[in-house]
């Protein structure tokens, strides 16, 4: 399945473009994805955290993925 995903600040900058589309097996799931991110680009890895939101809501590892979901990769926020 096609997965299209957006991405915000560092994990943008790493991706290199705010909109991505990647390919996984049907039964994917959030792990998945963030795992075939991580080989694609590495630098993903390094990150403290990365959180995935799903149609608007986080998302846990174990939740399965749809071509028609709206996914969000969120980077760790700094400031104060």
């Amino acid at each position: 399945m096609k997965l299209q995903i957006t991405a915000f600040g560092i994990a943008k900058d790493i991706l290199g473009t705010a909109r991505l589309q990647i390919e996984l097996p049907e039964a994917a799931t959030v792990a998945h994805l963030k795992e075939a991110l991580e080989r694609q680009f590495p630098q993903l890895a390094e990150l403290k955290s990365l959180a995935v939101a799903v149609n608007q809501e986080y998302a846990p590892e174990n939740q399965p993925l749809a071509s028609s979901d709206e996914i969000v990769l969120i980077p760790p926020v700094s400031g104060g």
